[in-house]
């Protein structure tokens, strides 16, 4: 167009039959781009719902050996209805079919793909033991392992469950001085009221330790001297008196290792061994990545990567009563404890309606006029495992988002689309 415009001043000045046919020219070209522009805009969320043949998108090899925030975008976002069975031991259905209505799912994913509600990696649907909705955002892979956060935490939670299962501790244990389970500590040394953490308050974030940050990071220059049970010796030792002013709510604080600490002295072989073993290779869960925390034991409160179908598996787990394909996985009793409203959290940035179990998160959704207790695993940037057991469903949520406000949608869009 700007060279028709310079040919036609250049040449001669145009007649009225000239401009006229230019102005035509100009007029249509326009029309043109802004309807392809248009048809492009219009069809960058259509253009996603999968059909029956479309696959999900997958993480290269190059792709899995990046850095997560190294990872390109998706050019293009994935919703599926008719999600396509996996070696995994998901089953599958469709949305609105088997169960569920679409509508306004579809439109919150269409909204998330469009970055309405912040930067997701992905969101999958599970209703009365069928994936029914996956989708895949930004850096969202359905084969590529995401970073958990502090739903870590959670995962922890549900191996002293699995170790109660298995006769390694009991629930009596859950009020027991922490430091009872670890032989090898000189007790001489240790703070004044150490005996009064115990696992109880431990899992819900009441250990009351008070480290001096700097002293923890010279503690850490020297992983020999922390190595397994030294390292609760060295906290111990180094904390300010146990009391119960101390033993308030105070999220992290070490309570997730010293649990992990537990686990490590009460099972056979080593806590790492049996993360995989128990936990773990019982759910066909493969593709993850587990850091070692610095002590030599496996990280506790965070380090854990794993894929949004897998993160679905654990969340079958809770909602069927600790129970993975008929085998009795975690402790009715304990799972039933660690899921429920035990403390108040009095961290600023959790919303007053939320409660606390055992690392994980309970709080009652409102629909109508019923309310839903509902449990579920939360990890900073977005990660969630949300598990609503009177309606039999489940929803995995992905993320990187800072502000990370999507449970609002959930609660007011997708949870609603499965009450009848």
């Amino acid at each position: 167009m700007h060279k028709l415009s310079k040919h036609l001043e250049q040449s001669h000045k145009p007649n009225q039959t000239e401009l006229q046919l230019f102005m035509n020219i100009k007029t249509k070209l326009k029309s043109l781009i802004a309807a392809a522009l248009f048809s492009t805009v219009s069809n960058v969320v259509a253009a996603n719902i999968a059909d029956s043949t479309m696959l999900a998108p997958i993480a290269s090899v190059e792709d899995a050996k990046m850095s997560f925030w190294d990872l390109p975008y998706l050019q293009e976002s994935f919703i599926d209805l008719t999600p396509a069975a996996r070696e995994d031991q998901l089953a599958v259905g469709e949305l609105g079919v088997d169960s569920g209505t679409k509508d306004e799912i579809i439109k919150l994913a269409k909204e998330i793909a469009n970055d309405k509600h912040g930067l997701y990696d992905s969101m999958l649907i599970s209703h009365q033991g069928k994936l029914l909705f996956e989708s895949y955002y930004k850096r969202g892979r359905v084969n590529l392992h995401h970073g958990q956060a502090s739903t870590t935490k959670a995962y922890t939670s549900m191996a002293i469950g699995r170790a109660i299962q298995l006769g390694y501790l009991t629930m009596a244990d859950l009020r027991k001085p922490l430091i009872s389970f670890l032989k090898d500590l000189d007790t001489s040394k240790l703070a004044e009221g150490s005996e009064k953490i115990t696992l109880h308050k431990a899992l819900t974030m009441h250990g009351g330790l008070s480290i001096d940050r700097d002293k923890w990071q010279e503690l850490k220059k020297n992983p020999a001297a922390i190595k397994g049970q030294l390292l609760v010796q060295a906290l111990l030792e180094h904390s300010g008196p146990i009391t119960s002013e101390s033993q308030q709510y105070l999220y992290g604080n070490y309570n997730p290792i010293l649990v992990m600490a537990v686990i490590d002295a009460v099972v056979p072989g080593s806590a790492e061994n049996f993360l995989k073993k128990e936990v773990l290779d019982k759910l066909a869960i493969t593709n993850y990545t587990w850091k070692t925390h610095v002590s030599g034991i496996p990280e506790a409160g965070w380090g854990v990567s794993m894929t949004s179908r897998d993160m679905l598996k654990l969340g079958s787990v809770v909602l069927n009563k600790g129970k993975w394909h008929g085998e009795q996985l975690i402790s009715v009793n304990y799972l039933a404890k660690a899921t429920s409203g035990l403390v108040k959290p009095t961290e600023d940035w959790m919303p007053d309606n939320f409660r606390y179990g055992y690392f994980w998160y309970q709080t009652d959704i409102t629909v109508g006029d019923k309310s839903y207790d509902t449990t579920f695993a939360w990890g900073g940037g977005g990660q969630r495992i949300i598990v609503v057991a009177a309606l039999d469903l489940i929803i995995v949520i992905t993320g990187h988002d800072r502000e990370d406000k999507i449970f609002t949608q959930i609660s007011e869009r997708v949870i609603p689309a499965f009450i009848k």
